[in-house]
């Protein structure tokens, strides 16, 4: 049986990340399940009173060509061990996908194996690139105008002028930069933010210690100086820093020397093409026509 989620069955939902996510920090986890996570979002496919599978669907609000569409990412698509290969979750799936056709344009979902979900009808439209930096690729700064302590209006206002390049992306405001900064602080990280001569930001960077290795989650700058000196910031924190960026920053001119690798990162639903022509005036029909018409570069950043 499938249905919407209840709050008594949110630790049973929590076990089954852990199982399926073994490579999911547990602090992230926690931190999603107390601050992010609603269980009227959630559907779970129910056997004997216990359940096997799940996924949570989270709506948005998507900016495409200066229009703000509505849409939802889906994420948690987990079933237990046991109870796989049973056509639970493709259950799941149909009913989700069927309700989101009838009620936004876009539906997304990430994932790093594309063709688990074509025959749902996504494809492919965000990669992302991943530079591994060490010492020697980055241009020395000094740590002046660096803060570790901006606030969510600070980091909104240089968000909202960097994303103003790019298309695709979630609709952001000053709440969810509250959330941003909190979600980083559970994860053990910290954001440093880069303030110019007259104190006006210019770029911030999430920073979350991982082994060896500093990932920047996010990376927002408006000059190459910012860049550097948020990179230079993480180099101090570890010897080898993973800076992610949509696969349109190419940052080649700046790091020419560290290692580049595009990844997939989240694919989309176009769920109706007829409509999606009348909003833009150019006839759609595919995810490859709504990347076609594009008027920026894609970015989206969010993982849930």
């Amino acid at each position: 049986m499938i249905t919407k989620a209840n709050e008594q069955q949110t630790e049973e939902i929590k076990e089954i990340w852990r199982i399926c996510f073994p490579k999911e920090d547990p602090r992230y986890a926690e931190y999603f399940f107390k601050s992010l996570y609603q269980p009227e979002n959630c559907y779970v496919y129910m056997l004997e009173d216990k359940v096997v599978s799940c996924l949570i669907r989270n709506p948005h609000a998507v900016m495409f060509n200066g229009r703000v569409l509505q849409a939802s990412m889906i994420v948690g698509v987990a079933t237990l061990p046991k109870y796989r290969q049973k056509g639970y979750m493709h259950a799941l799936l149909d009913l989700v996908v069927d309700a989101c056709a009838h009620t936004e344009l876009l539906t997304l979902i990430q994932s790093e194996e594309p063709e688990m979900y074509r025959n749902f009808g996504f494809r492919l439209m965000y990669e992302r690139a991943q530079y591994t930096l060490q010492r020697a690729d980055c241009r020395r700064t000094t740590n002046f105008g660096c803060s570790y302590t901006p606030t969510a209006i600070d980091l909104l206002k240089v968000y909202s002028a960097f994303i103003a390049r790019f298309n695709g992306f979630y609709a952001r405001d000053l709440e969810y930069f509250v959330k941003y900064l909190n979600e980083i602080r559970a994860e053990g990280g910290k954001i440093v933010a880069y303030f110019n001569g007259k104190d006006q930001i210019q770029g911030y960077a999430s920073l979350i210690p991982e082994g060896d290795e500093c990932i920047i989650e996010e990376c927002i700058y408006l000059d190459s100086m910012s860049l550097t000196k948020l990179v230079n910031a993480a180099l101090q924190e570890k010897r080898t820093v993973k800076l992610l960026v949509s696969e349109a920053e190419d940052l080649g001119r700046i790091f020419p020397r560290a290692d580049r690798k595009v990844y997939a990162s989240t694919m989309v639903r176009l769920n109706d093409g007829k409509l999606f022509t009348k909003l833009f005036g150019r006839k759609v029909s595919s995810i490859e026509d709504v990347i076609r018409i594009s008027q920026k570069p894609l970015n989206l950043n969010e993982f849930a």
